[in-house]
């Protein structure tokens, strides 16, 4: 009788030892293992949950010291990291020549990625020639850039001075500049847009600036390949709106965004629906928030301007130079503003990036 128990005990407490060793590696792969009683650590995107604006000990030492106004080398990816510890800075702002080596965008469609675009994309890259920063940026120690958003927030604010110190300038789509100087500042690194955003008046585009081109669906990469060779445009199926039919830019001013910044602020940060991995209801994130998504990996510091929907106003205006009003954007079938601007909000409250006009903690109503 004893022969018998014995195996039966060891048996049993053998399936207990590995329920035991499965559930801690489960629980371990989550980053949500915690003592039963204590609230998580992290949300589910994989977020501090208690984010404040101080610095964690090893960044006062590294930052702390250092002089009022002073740019600090490094200081968004250590902030970022130390409240999702996840983060890996190296991402490349613009596709290049080994753009097929980009393992987290070579399996995805567009705007995920640039699956079935490869021959077109050669055929761009090949045109343009350059695929970085102005050789002045690459050699800055440390490079302040602002994110300079659409939103109403902006007008009357009187930031154009303090938008312009900033060593590389972020706009979006066709927000003009000219006329709104005093409120958006004047000078512009890179504009970021897609073919239904681009501005359509060539007398409009900045000079020294930065065509900077993000895709959203295949037949956009047919529509900058043209715009590139100064072909006439072959009808505009697929496009929700007109398009521009030329952009004054040589092609040695023109870039390709790295789709992965689509993807990782979709599906990373901002949590939105996967949807096997295809472009859907509410889970493309809004030009601002893959600018943002770029800046975290290729700037020291970032700031931000023109951010900040508040969906309780419907009548203030939604962007600083037209008077489409806020209530335009609430059936957005693409966006899901709610959810981005926690993801903001995350980042204004931990101090990772700077809100100039304050929009993004505003209460609403405010």
């Amino acid at each position: 009788m004893m022969s018998i128990m014995k195996p039966t005990r060891n048996l049993l407490f053998a399936l207990c030892s590995m329920l035991v060793l499965g559930f801690l590696y489960y629980s371990s792969g989550k980053l949500h293992l915690h003592v039963w009683g204590q609230k998580p650590l992290f949300d589910k995107q994989g977020f501090l949950m208690k984010l404040d604006g101080k610095l964690p000990p090893e960044l006062e030492y590294k930052y702390g010291n250092l002089s009022e106004g002073a740019c600090k080398p490094g200081y968004v990816a250590a902030k970022m990291t130390s409240i999702y510890p996840k983060f890996v800075k190296p991402a490349s702002m613009f596709l290049d020549l080994n753009f097929k080596r980009l393992k987290n965008v070579n399996n995805y469609l567009p705007p995920f990625g640039f699956k079935t675009q490869e021959n077109i994309i050669e055929v761009i890259l090949s045109a343009t020639k350059d695929y970085g920063l102005s050789p002045e940026l690459n050699s800055l120690p440390c490079r302040r850039c602002v994110i300079v958003g659409n939103g109403g927030i902006l007008s009357n604010k009187s930031l154009g001075s303090r938008i312009d110190e900033y060593d590389i300038i972020v706009r979006l789509n066709e927000a003009p500049v000219s006329g709104f100087d005093k409120d958006v500042g004047s000078k512009t690194t890179m504009r970021i847009t897609y073919p239904e955003g681009a501005i359509q008046n060539p007398s409009r585009y900045e000079k020294d600036s930065l065509f900077v081109f993000s895709a959203f669906k295949p037949q956009d990469f047919r529509w900058l390949r043209q715009m590139i060779f100064k072909d006439n445009q072959r009808g505009v199926d697929g496009f929700w709106k007109s398009v521009a039919h030329q952009v004054p830019r040589e092609p040695s001013e023109m870039r390709i965004l790295n789709p992965f910044f689509i993807q990782e602020a979709s599906f990373r940060f901002i949590g939105l629906p996967h949807n096997n991995g295809l472009m859907g209801k509410g889970n493309i994130p809004t030009l601002g928030a893959v600018a943002i998504t770029m800046a975290l990996h290729n700037c020291d510091e970032v700031a931000v301007a023109g951010f900040g929907y508040d969906m309780s106003t419907p009548h203030a205006p939604l962007h600083y130079y037209e008077k489409v009003k806020m209530s335009a954007i609430k059936e957005s079938w693409t966006h899901n503003i709610s959810k981005e601007k926690e993801f903001l909000r995350k980042l204004v409250k931990a101090g990772v990036i700077t809100d100039l006009t304050n929009g993004i903690l505003a209460p609403p109503g405010v």
